[in-house]
Order: structure tokens, then sequence, then C-alpha cells
């Protein structure tokens, strides 16, 4: 099965990140009809998504994001297609997260 694996260094803090987080998780449920869990933690969140075909989870730590996929023999032959589109929602959601950070930190 092929695998997907993708990392993304933040400045968010935890409590920003968690929202960034939901806001994937509610992208994923809606575009690719996956099925998705949060499990909150005191220093880090976990997002375990799955539908048929793929299992995987996004680790929500305060400085980074974490997303390991398995994708189902059928999905496989689109992995390069697939990984594109996670990381083009995940970049685009953190930028905005950043954004919103510059904003307050503007403010003081």
């Amino acid at each position: 099965m092929p695998d997907i694996h993708i990392h993304r260094d933040h400045q968010l803090g935890l409590a920003k990140a968690r929202k960034v987080a939901w806001q994937w998780a509610e992208h994923a449920e809606k575009k690719f009809d996956m099925e998705c869990t949060v499990i909150e933690g005191e220093t880090s969140d976990t997002v375990e998504f799955k539908r048929s075909g793929v299992t995987g989870c996004l680790v929500v730590a305060p400085d980074h994001f974490q997303l390991d996929a398995k994708l189902g023999f059928l999905l496989g032959a689109f992995s390069k297609t697939i990984e594109g589109e996670i990381e083009k929602n995940l970049d685009e959601l953190l930028a905005k997260g950043a954004k919103t950070v510059a904003k307050k930190a503007a403010k003081k």
C-alpha cells in the first residue's frame, strides 16, 4: 500500500493549530467523505481519518503537523495527486492561521 507522509512546521501554538486541524478535518469530511475523529491531548492532538481505501492520522503539535496515511490498492495509483491536494489544503490553512497570528501580534 502506498503511504503518504507530510510534515509541516509552524509557529501557531497548540490552540491555533487545533483550529487549523479542525478546519482541515471539516474539509476532508466534506470533500473526500472522510470520517474524522479528534482526540485531544494535553501537549498534542490527533485527528484520525478513514474512508474506504484510506486510513491515517494528523498529529497536531504546538510547532508542527505530521500527517501519515495509508492508501489502499485502488487509490494507490493516485497517491501523488492525493498527496498534492492534502499539501495544498494544509498549506493554505496554515497560511491563514499564520496571518491571524501576525495580525494579533501587530495590534499589541
